[in-house]
C-alpha cells in the first residue's frame, strides 16, 4: 500500500499552524493539484519525509520567480513512483488572459503529446490535474468548467484515479469523490489522505 497526501487550493491551518508529525508519518508521497503557496509546499516537503509532485493551478504565477523548493513539477510529464504511473496536466479552462489557462483544444493537444509515453508505460494509474472533469464535480461558470478531454482520457486509458482541485468544496458542491467507469475522481481541496 502507498499512502498519499493530496492537496489543493487552500493551505490547511491544521497542517501549517498545528503540524502533527504523527498524523503524516506514514505518507509516502505528496501530490499538489495547484493554487497553493510555494512556501506551503516547501514546508510540507521539509516536514514530511516524502517527495512532493505538483501541477500548476491558474493562480500559480509566483512559481516562476519563486518555485517550491525540494518539489518536482510534473506538468506534461508521466513519472513513475513505486510502480505508480503518475501524469500531470495542470491549469484551468481559459476564462481570461493569463498563465496556466487553456482552451479545450490546447488541453487536448497537451494530452496527445503524452500518447507515446502512455503507450510505452502501458497507460497511467493517477492523473493529476488542477481543473475538474467536465460535468463531474465542475462548476457552472466558465472559470470552473471542467475539460471534456479529461472524460476522453479516462475512457481511453482507464486510470485508477484522477486528482484535481480548482472547484472549492465550499462553492456549494460538497461532494469530494465521484466515479467515472472504474476511475475514482477526487477533489483534493484542502487536503485528503488516501491509501492505494
Amino acid at each position: 500500500m502507498t499512502k498519499l497526501l493530496v492537496i489543493s487550493d487552500e493551505e490547511s491551518n491544521y497542517i501549517w499552524d498545528y503540524f502533527d508529525p504523527n498524523r503524516f508519518k506514514d505518507v509516502d508521497i505528496i501530490i499538489s493539484c495547484g493554487d497553493l503557496k510555494s512556501e506551503y509546499l516547501s514546508f510540507l516537503v521539509s516536514m514530511i519525509n516524502a517527495p512532493l509532485l505538483y501541477v500548476h493551478g491558474n493562480h500559480d504565477t509566483k512559481y516562476q520567480t519563486s518555485p517550491p523548493e525540494g518539489c518536482e513539477c510534473i506538468e506534461d510529464k508521466l513519472v513513475l513512483y513505486k510502480g505508480l504511473r503518475i501524469m500531470g496536466l495542470g491549469g484551468s479552462y481559459r476564462y481570461s488572459p493569463g498563465d496556466h489557462q487553456y482552451s479545450e483544444r490546447q488541453m487536448r493537444r497537451r494530452i496527445s503529446k503524452l500518447r507515446y509515453k502512455l503507450w510505452r508505460n502501458k497507460g497511467v494509474d493517477i492523473v493529476v490535474t488542477h481543473a475538474p472533469v467536465y460535468k463531474i464535480g465542475d462548476g457552472e461558470d466558465l472559470c470552473h468548467r471542467g475539460f471534456e478531454c479529461f472524460v476522453e482520457l479516462i475512457n481511453k486509458y482507464e486510470p485508477r484515479y484522477l486528482f484535481h482541485g480548482h472547484q472549492h468544496l465550499n462553492y456549494g458542491r460538497n461532494v469530494r469523490i465521484h466515479n467515472l467507469n472504474d476511475t475514482q475522481i477526487i477533489n483534493a481541496f484542502g487536503y485528503y489522505l488516501i491509501e492505494i
